[in-house]
């Protein structure tokens, strides 16, 4: 190497340095009283500024994910999972925004519940469960799987099918809810959903997703729709625009929960299977607390042993019983059970 590349490349490596120390460096830091920047809901939540260079601060403001907060604030209304506080600093006739991530855990451990199998049903044993739920007395559902994927209405005490509706090949079909007439039925990994005429099973538009790159299941509360995405998240959506409007982080007392799958919206709360467990879990849909669990593994060793067989998936709520329905991909049956409160 002769050496004007010799100076020339040192000459870059200098003004490259220079260039990235050329950041302005924050004066401050938020310190909080959380251990391991993790807090449990209803506890307090200490604030203060660090300020090493001993500027003479004038006012300081605090917001946790937008709401402004005091110096020592009761968790006792916020959202679950990771929230970002936010301390806007005054100072020398000068401001600076400086950020903190923390988390905050549920309280409370979840409870235990227990089952009672009421009833047991045929299921179609080729179906790939993604979806169930009842409407005006009726069962839909939607499967999985490329090729194999369908929109179903059924009779649920004999498993004869009412309505049968195909996806394209190429879409992998997910969980369905059904609200004002409409069904709405998700996909996988297409990045979009579908909606349909509940009386006709016409189709008649698309939708897209937002910040939520998956579908997996989907439910409602009779005004909003929430969607799962197979992380921790349950996304709202706005029935009407079908626009992601806001979403919960669901968590335990030790941690999120994730691959949140198939949703049921069940008297004030959200039941939700967790891909691969042969369980559901019962949620605050206010801050993604997760209040109890249920273990139905023993179902899966209920039905037809066969090389298909796959987890429990499918929950539906039945208002006109006021019991559950659960079944799993490519069971033979459908269980109506009562939750039995330990």
């Amino acid at each position: 190497m002769n050496m004007f590349k010799y100076l020339t490349l040192i000459f870059l490596a200098s003004f490259l340095s220079n260039c990235g120390s050329g950041a302005k460096q924050k004066n401050f830091n938020i310190r909080t009283n959380t251990t391991n920047n993790t807090i449990a809901l209803n506890e307090q939540l200490v604030l203060s500024i660090s300020n090493p260079k001993d500027l003479e601060i004038e006012s300081v403001t605090y917001t946790l994910n937008g709401e402004t907060i005091t110096e020592t604030t009761t968790l006792d209304h916020v959202k679950l999972g990771q929230q970002e506080i936010k301390a806007l600093v005054n100072y020398d006739g000068e401001t600076e925004t400086v950020t903190q991530n923390i988390s905050i855990v549920n309280n409370e451990a979840p409870k235990v519940f227990a089952y009672e199998i009421i009833n047991t049903y045929p299921h179609d044993i080729t179906s790939y469960t993604q979806g169930l739920e009842f409407y005006n007395g009726e069962l839909y559902e939607s499967t999985g799987q490329k090729g194999e994927s369908k929109l179903r209405k059924v009779n649920y005490k004999t498993g004869e099918v009412l309505e049968n509706v195909a996806l394209a090949s190429q879409y992998f079909g997910e969980g369905l809810t059904v609200l004002n007439n409409k069904i709405y039925q998700l996909t996988w990994q297409s990045g979009k959903g579908f909606v349909y005429n509940a009386n006709t099973f016409e189709r008649t538009s698309t939708f897209k997703y937002g910040e939520s790159k998956e579908g997996w299941g989907i439910c409602n509360d009779g005004r909003l729709l929430y969607k799962s995405d197979g992380t921790e998240k349950i996304w709202t959506l706005n029935p009407e625009s079908l626009v992601e409007t806001g979403h919960i982080q669901v968590y335990t007392n030790k941690g999120k929960i994730g691959q949140l799958n198939e949703l049921e919206w069940i008297n004030g709360k959200i039941y939700a299977n967790i891909y691969q467990k042969n369980g559901v879990v019962i949620i605050n849909p206010e801050n993604g607390a997760t209040e109890a669990v249920i273990d139905f593994s023993p179902l899966k060793k209920e039905v037809t042993q066969h090389k298909g067989l796959d987890v429990l998936n499918g929950i539906a709520y039945n208002p006109e019983t006021q019991t559950i329905f659960v079944t799993g991909k490519r069971w033979d049956k459908l269980f109506e059970v009562k939750i039995i409160e330990k």
